[in-house]
């Protein structure tokens, strides 16, 4: 009988061009990613989240539980410039409707990691993955003697604050608000390129009763970056720690077709690409993942290609 299950990296999707005449400079991802084994060198570990059940409760598009092997795939050809090394730590499998366990297991899978040295980047599926991620990164938070003040950094066109009865791509972070309330810890939450007309009254209502620092899409026009750093000073001042995370369909759907629900507006690459080199430089992040990337929806895999990029770029 199938069930939600860890699986080790399958290595055989890092494949793609070796310039064996170009020198040891000439490097890509595929030749240097490493399997997660034993005991080795901190670096960044990969972590997949095959899910597609949060976006079906959600009333969404499937296809994103096959998001992580299609980013591994996009990003195994990317030219190397890295700086420490990545190591694939494999997927946990979600099994039909089996959110809640495999969420649970995921978050099991972060905190080994974590507690092993490493910093990681979830690979989605749905964006179901941030409450796994927040809670592998709370229960490694834990085990310290004083529990540091955590900070959620979204790009999202979605503020995900839904109440549910049940848990759906659309809840995660009024799961993460749950979760502090009951570990006695505020919640601070910042969500970056939400959309004015994709989000109803009662979701900013609900970002109001948590404090929600909310940048709407359209006050990032012309690339005037004060409203946007501005949010992203005050956001990393009150926090120790950061989990940040990017929902794809905070781009343009020109650039990111592939996902449950394409943008109309979105946030220019640039900008985004700004912002996370500017929230990285604060050396707060210690998780940080990509979601609802959906090959199935997706364009020649630009979508793909560019969360391979930003995966890149997180991975430093």
């Amino acid at each position: 009988m199938k069930q939600t299950t860890y699986n080790m990296a399958d290595m055989s999707v890092w494949q793609g061009r070796v310039d064996t005449d170009e020198g040891p400079l000439a490097l890509r991802w595929h030749q240097q990613v490493q399997s997660l084994a034993g005991n080795v060198p901190a670096g960044v570990a990969l972590l997949g989240f095959c899910s597609d059940a949060g976006v079906r409760r959600n009333q969404g598009n499937p296809g994103a539980a096959e998001g992580p092997k299609a980013l591994r795939a996009a990003a195994a050809n990317l030219s190397w410039h890295g700086r420490r090394p990545v190591y694939d730590s494999g997927d946990v499998i979600c099994h039909e409707d089996e959110l809640e366990q495999a969420q649970a297991l995921y978050a099991d899978q972060v905190a080994r990691l974590l507690g092993e040295g490493h910093s990681v980047v979830g690979l989605g599926g749905g964006h179901e993955i941030a409450f796994g991620s927040f809670s592998g990164l709370m229960q490694h938070l834990q085990s310290q003697d004083t529990l540091p003040r955590v900070g959620i950094i979204n790009f999202d066109a979605h503020l995900d604050l839904r109440r549910s009865a049940r848990a759906s791509s659309g809840t995660p972070f009024n799961q993460c608000a749950q979760l502090c309330e009951q570990l006695g810890t505020p919640f601070h939450y910042t969500c970056i390129g939400v959309s004015r007309y994709h989000n109803t009254a009662a979701l900013f209502e609900r970002a109001e009763q948590l404090n929600t620092r909310i940048v709407l899409d359209e006050q990032l026009a012309g690339w005037d970056p004060d409203v946007l750093f501005g949010a992203l000073d005050q956001a990393l001042a009150e926090v120790d720690v950061i989990y940040l995370t990017i929902c794809l369909d905070v781009l343009p759907a020109s650039l990111a077709p592939g996902v449950s629900a394409p943008a109309v507006r979105g946030m220019e690459m640039g900008l985004l690409e700004a912002a996370l080199e500017h929230i990285l430089a604060s050396n707060k992040v210690m998780m940080a993942d990509i979601a609802e990337l959906n090959p199935a929806r997706d364009h020649q895999s630009l979508t793909a290609r560019v969360a391979a990029r930003l995966l890149a770029r997180l991975a430093g």
